[in-house]
């Protein structure tokens, strides 16, 4: 059968595609912005001798991924449904899928196979546990497994194919992306890796010290392909290896974002003159007005920006709840900003300076300064911007 974009895709000898695009989906976890829909990524591998299902898809969508399945393979026959990630958007139609195949395992880690029991209620006499001492042979096929706790979730591990040197990791290197193609050097790989950067920003960030260890097992394995449950696959690994390198390990580019929301134009004022007098010295800012800006792009400046300054005014002595939720993401995201500062201003009293400090207490980032003008700023509040900004660029130029 020939492949089309609605049916099942072939990346590898006996190796396919049968997962499903959800194009119209527009928010995930209640929280995070798909302005480009996501994909829920299946993968069947047919051996000579038996055949595995890497991965299903999300609630209501079962009957698609039986229908791809059936392009393939008899239903009733698969032997293994790999269970590398137990959300329900990965797992869900595990299930289905071995109400079909009577005589199918469901595989997945010790402490996957403790999720699968909890939320999908599967029988543990047909869940088998597997970890990095053991493999599947399908014939031709040689499944191995990588374990990856919390990459999300402390079930996580990943799949190798190793004859074809395809690697599935579910939820790691993947994008949040519904249109476009299957591979990310069909889209160009700067816009894929842009997509897979606000997907780790958002997903994958709080967890860099798990990622650095998964990545350094990934490099020995000698993967040639990387498959991923959500969004691209990336046929050059390099691509994505790269830049998840550095995205793990804390690599700062010398750079400031500014992000602020502003009432009456007080705050708006400082902003504007502490990113002219950064602009001045040669050092590059990214200017968030979240009043428009969609709070992924925020979480994806935060990856590898050193210096966040958050302006806000105070509303009801607390800081303005655009701004508290721009300074709390930077915590809940264990982001690795090292300084902060806060732009403010308040009319018949403070609270926003409190306010930021309570929020931020327990993280390990430096306050460079903050500026608290009662009503508009006046020179005093100026020249404090500019020793500001002398701070910042010393810091920069530290690193």
């Amino acid at each position: 059968m020939a492949d089309t974009p609605k049916g099942t895709i072939s990346i590898a000898p006996n190796v396919f595609w049968v997962g499903v695009k959800h194009h119209n989906r527009r928010l995930f976890d209640g929280l995070i912005p798909l302005p480009h829909g996501t994909s829920y990524n299946a993968y069947l591998v047919v051996g000579s001798e038996k055949t595995a299902l890497i991965d299903t898809v999300n609630p209501g969508f079962d009957k698609e991924l039986f229908d791809k399945l059936s392009e393939r393979t008899d239903l009733t026959k698969i032997d293994y449904v790999i269970m590398n990630h137990a959300e329900p958007d990965h797992a869900n139609a595990g299930r289905y899928v071995l109400e079909a195949a009577k005589g199918a395992k469901l595989v997945t880690s010790a402490k996957g196979k403790e999720a699968a029991m909890m939320y999908f209620n599967i029988d543990p006499e047909r869940i088998m546990v597997v970890d990095e001492s053991s493999k599947l042979d399908l014939g031709g096929k040689t499944l191995r497994f990588v374990d990856a706790p919390w990459l999300h979730w402390p079930e996580t591990m990943f799949t190798y194919l190793e004859e074809d040197g395809i690697l599935f990791p579910c939820d790691f290197f993947g994008s949040h992306l519904a249109d476009g193609p299957f591979y990310s050097d069909e889209m160009g790989d700067e816009l894929a890796l842009d997509m897979a950067k606000l997907y780790f920003a958002e997903i994958m960030m709080p967890f860099r010290r798990q990622g650095a260890a998964a990545i350094e097992k990934v490099k020995k394995l000698g993967v040639k392909m990387i498959a991923p449950s959500h969004g691209v696959i990336w046929r050059d690994p390099k691509v994505i290896l790269d830049p998840y390198t550095a995205w793990t390990s804390e690599k700062m580019e010398k750079k400031v974002a500014i992000a602020y929301v502003s009432m009456w134009g007080s705050t708006e004022k400082l902003v504007k003159a502490l990113n002219d007098t950064l602009v001045e010295k040669g050092i590059s800012v990214n200017i968030f007005d979240l009043t428009v800006t969609e709070i992924g792009h925020i979480a994806k400046e935060l990856v590898d920006t050193p210096v966040v300054v958050v302006g806000a005014p105070t509303v009801l002595n607390m800081m303005h709840p655009a701004g508290a939720y721009a300074t709390l993401l930077v915590k809940q995201l264990r982001a690795p900003t090292k300084y902060t500062a806060l732009l403010t201003s308040h009319g018949w009293s403070g609270g926003a300076v409190k306010h930021v400090q309570e929020l931020l207490g327990g993280a390990k980032i430096e306050i460079l300064g903050v500026i608290d003008p009662k009503g508009p700023p006046q020179k005093e509040h100026f020249d404090q911007v500019r020793e500001l900004a002398d701070k910042i660029e010393e810091k920069l130029k530290a690193l």
